[in-house]
Parts: structure tokens; sequence; C-alpha cells
């Protein structure tokens, strides 16, 4: 009886899905992994806006952002990103805590595609 109960209620939930994203299912997605801030003066906030396309048949959704360091902060889109669509995940450089010359930060965005962490390099030189 209990199993006749749980396969009736994971049909029941399986069917009330939608547009929503399903644990498990993988997509792919478009980025440019390198965004160049060119030439920045010293104290400059670089704003980095990084374009995320879902290329692949299921909602992308992004878990998590991580950065390698204080000087950035980035965060997610707040839901998912629908086939075809494109969501935008937004950084920031504090280039007062970064030393002068070239630079490079790395960003990781975690989500469920394939493979599962993007990885986007803000560059830049400052002058």
């Amino acid at each position: 009886m209990k199993a006749l109960f749980f396969i009736g209620a994971l049909f029941l939930f399986s069917a009330c899905g939608g547009d929503e994203a399903m644990i498990g299912n993988r997509t792919t997605a478009e980025f440019e992994s390198v965004y160049n801030a060119g030439k920045v003066a010293k104290g400059e906030i670089i704003k980095a806006k990084i374009k995320v396309k879902n290329t692949g048949d299921y909602p992308l959704v992004v878990g998590d952002v991580e950065v390698a360091c204080s000087c950035t902060l980035a965060s997610k889109p707040e839901g998912p990103i629908k086939p075809g669509e494109t969501g935008v995940v937004e950084a920031s450089v504090d280039t007062d805590k970064v030393g002068m010359g070239k630079f490079s930060r790395d960003i990781r965005i975690i989500a469920n595609t394939t493979p599962s962490v993007l990885v986007v390099s803000i560059q830049g030189e400052i002058q």
C-alpha cells in the first residue's frame, strides 16, 4: 500500500512540474569566458554584466557564483533561464584592492549545465 501511495505521489509531483526546472536535468550554455575591462584607473569599480545563454532543452538554473578574492563580488540571476533565453550574472571588481598593472579575476558560475562549472575571467590593466 505504501509503495502504491509513493508511486501516485511521485506521478502527481512530476505532472505538476510545468516550466519549473527538475532536479537532474542538464542543459548547455553559451557565454564569453573573458570580460575585458581594458585600461582602468586605480580605485575604479569595474562593473561587468556577463550574459549566459541557455542553449539546451531544459531551464538553466544558476545555483551559485563564487569569486576568488574579496576584491570581487558577483550575483546570480534570480530565477531559471528558459531554453533559448539569456540571463545575466553581474560582477564587480574593486580595483583599489588590486595591484597595479595587468590583473585577472575569475568568477565560477555553478549551474545545471554540462560542464557544471562555467569560468569567466574579468581582465584588465590598472594604470
